[in-house]
């Protein structure tokens, strides 16, 4: 899987055994981004999918991101959900932003354990 750069954002891509680990860099203010993340993804859920690994998205290292990137990780929690694949979302909770923007996220951790948030 090849790396994704947007502006000043970039998801760089690590392979463990049964995990691939998507490492958000940068910050995502594009007024669309969802115009290039979604594609990005849906190419990763596709091999994920193939392949049978979890997709962890690393969001620790992001320095910002807007109401329209929320917007494409709902996205991506649900077209990871339709397909029946595990998706993590990893942030870190010092952040205030992001432990904010994460936990509002929760409403998707349904009992399926498809979708799971972790704050490092």
């Amino acid at each position: 899987m090849e790396a994704m750069q947007a502006g000043e954002l970039a998801i760089e891509p690590q392979q463990a055994p049964g995990v691939l680990k998507l490492h958000w860099r940068g910050k995502s203010n594009a007024r669309e981004p969802s115009a290039v993340i979604s594609p990005y993804l849906q190419r990763v859920f596709q091999t994920s999918a193939r392949e049978g690994s979890t997709v962890e998205m690393h969001f620790e290292q992001l320095q910002y991101f807007n109401s329209s990137t929320i917007a494409a990780v709902i996205a991506a929690i649900q077209n990871a959900r339709a397909h029946g694949l595990r998706l993590v979302l990893v942030y870190k909770a010092a952040l205030r932003w992001q432990s904010l923007s994460f936990e509002a996220l929760r409403i998707f951790a349904k009992a399926d354990g498809l979708v799971e948030l972790r704050a490092v």
